[in-house]
C-alpha cells in the first residue's frame, strides 16, 4: 500500500528514490514533455482546510501525468450537511484510485487510510504532519546544495503548531542536519518532538534569537505565525510579527544559503528578500509539482522511467 501519512512511512533510501524520480519528471512538470503515466487513474483531492499550493500542485501533477482529478472541499459538499469523515471516505474509495487529504484534525489522515483500500497521502492534518511538503522541501534543499547531508538548518517562527517544521525536522535529522529552532517560548517545538529528534542523534539548538544564527546557516526556513491554530486571539496578538526577515538581515550570509518558506507569507518575510540570490520559496512552491508526481506514481505502484523524452 502506498500510503504516506508521516515521514516514518519512508526509509532514507525511499526518500532519495522519490527525489530522483521527481528530478527526472521536472520537464514533465514544466509542461515541456507529456508523459501519461497515470492515464485512466483518478485522484480524489479532499481539502477540509484552505489550500492554494498543495491542492493546485497535486491537481497539476495528476493532470500532467494524464490522470483525472475530483476536487472536494467541506464547502459545497455533504460535509456541510454533517456527513462523517468515515462516510465521505467510503464514497471517495469508490470514485477514485488514490486520495489526498488535508484536514484540521490531527490524526485524520491515518483514520482515513485505515477506513479505505485506496492509497492516502497526507496533505496536512491539523498541527500534526505534512509529509508531501517535506518531500518538496527536501527536493528544494538538495537541488540547491547537491546533498541533504550535514546541513545547518534554521527553522523560524511557529514551531509549536507548524506541521511543516514537524515533518521536515524529523527528515533532516535522519540525514545528519544540525537544527537551530528559533521561536518565542510560547511557540517552541513540542518537547516530545525535540526529545525524539535528539534520540535520533540530532544536534538541536533552541533559541529566541534569529539574528545570531543567520551567518552560519545553509538553509533558513521561515514560517508564518498561524492565527487559525491559536485557541486564543490575545495569545496570537502577543507573538504576531515577532520575526521579520529582510534583505539587510542576510547580507553576511553564506553565498549558497537559501531562504525557504512553505507560504503563504504574511509579514515575516519581506519582499526585499525576493530579489536576492538566496530566495527559493517560489521555486520551492513549483517543486511541489514534480515531487507530488513522484509520490502519486509511488502510491499507485507506477514506475518512473529512468529517462523521459
Amino acid at each position: 500500500m502506498g500510503d504516506l501519512i508521516t515521514m516514518d512511512d519512508l526509509s532514507n533510501e525511499e526518500i532519495i528514490q522519490i527525489l530522483d524520480d521527481a528530478n527526472i519528471l521536472l520537464p514533465v512538470a514544466r509542461g515541456e514533455i507529456y508523459l501519461p503515466l497515470l492515464e485512466g487513474k483518478v485522484l480524489g483531492n479532499l481539502f477540509f482546510e484552505n489550500s492554494t499550493r498543495t491542492r493546485m500542485s497535486f491537481e497539476t501533477a495528476m493532470k500532467r501525468l494524464g490522470g483525472e482529478v475530483l476536487n472536494l472541499s467541506s464547502i459545497g459538499s455533504s460535509v456541510a450537511k454533517g456527513e462523517t469523515l468515515y462516510d465521505t471516505m467510503q464514497m471517495v474509495d469508490g470514485y477514485s484510485d488514490i486520495a489526498v487529504i488535508r484536514h484540521p484534525n490531527q490524526g485524520a489522515a491515518q483514520y482515513s487510510a485505515d477506513a479505505v483500500d485506496i492509497p492516502i497521502l497526507n496533505a496536512g492534518d491539523g498541527a500534526g504532519n505534512h509529509p508531501t511538503q517535506t518531500m518538496l522541501d527536501l527536493f528544494t534543499i538538495r537541488e540547491s546544495h547537491g546533498s541533504l547531508e550535514g546541513l545547518n538548518v534554521m527553522m523560524v517562527g511557529d514551531l509549536r503548531y507548524g506541521r511543516t517544521t514537524h515533518s521536515l525536522s524529523h527528515a533532516l535529522v535522519r540525514f545528519g542536519a544540525k537544527l537551530t529552532l528559533v521561536s518565542p517560548k510560547s511557540l517552541k517545538m513540542p518537547s516530545e518532538i525535540v526529545s525524539d529528534l535528539k534520540n535520533h542523534g540530532g544536534e538541536i539548538n533552541e533559541t529566541e534569537d534569529m539574528a545570531s544564527s543567520i551567518d552560519s546557516a545553509d538553509v533558513i526556513y521561515m514560517t508564518r505565525i498561524q492565527k487559525e491554530r491559536f485557541p486564543d486571539e490575545e495569545e496570537y496578538t502577543k507573538v504576531a510579527g515577532i520575526y521579520k526577515l529582510n534583505a539587510n538581515d542576510i547580507e553576511g550570509a553564506k553565498s549558497d544559503m537559501i531562504v525557504m518558506h512553505p507560504l503563504p507569507r504574511v509579514n515575516e518575510l519581506h519582499a526585499s528578500v525576493d530579489s536576492t540570490k538566496h530566495a527559493k520559496y517560489f521555486q520551492q512552491a513549483f517543486n511541489g509539482v514534480p515531487t507530488r508526481m513522484a509520490l502519486l506514481c509511488r502510491g499507485l505502484g507506477v514506475k518512473v522511467p529512468r529517462k523521459v523524452k
